[in-house]
């Protein structure tokens, strides 16, 4: 149902900061999702963690080994199934995941080189078991609230 690949420096995450992420940067994607705190729908989502060199990522056309203060980078992409994603949704998916990153991290707010993207799966593009899958086929699960089967309903029905 949901993906979310962090990418940061070689080391930046420490295996103790990557099992706190990988429940809580799930859960600051799945309750906006299906509209509330639902364990069971964790099940629907991975979390990737990436490590690259710092001869592998650059800021300003400048390698991070070649800078002599090397920045914090860090991208997390969230691919998602095509739902009732409006705005306001996905900036509090973005908001939620930024402030787990910096709580996980020590920080009291997210770094400015950290950089989130929200990818919304255009229906009929996601697979899995075998087959494509439709936010649609999940809606009966028991994970959604009546709240967000409306709203992912009434997203996917057709323009008159």
């Amino acid at each position: 149902m949901t993906i979310i690949t962090v990418t940061a420096l070689e080391g930046r995450l420490s295996l103790a900061q990557r099992r706190l992420l990988a429940e809580s940067l799930t859960d600051a994607v799945l309750e906006p999702e299906v509209g509330q705190l639902a364990p069971a729908a964790r099940q629907g989502f991975q979390v990737h963690f990436r490590s690259l060199a710092a001869d592998c990522m650059a800021i300003g056309g400048k390698l991070l080994s070649d800078q002599e203060t090397p920045r914090d980078v860090m991208t997390v992409n969230i691919a998602v199934m095509n739902a009732a994603w409006p705005a306001e949704v996905r900036a509090q998916v973005i908001r939620n995941v930024l402030a787990r990153l910096a709580e996980a991290c020590g920080m009291q707010k997210p770094s400015s080189t950290w950089w989130v993207n929200f990818e919304i799966i255009e229906e009929g593009s996601w697979g899995s078991r075998g087959g494509v899958l439709s936010i649609l086929d999940l809606l009966d699960s028991g994970v959604f609230t009546p709240a967000r089967i409306k709203a992912i309903r009434d997203a996917s029905a057709p323009a008159n």
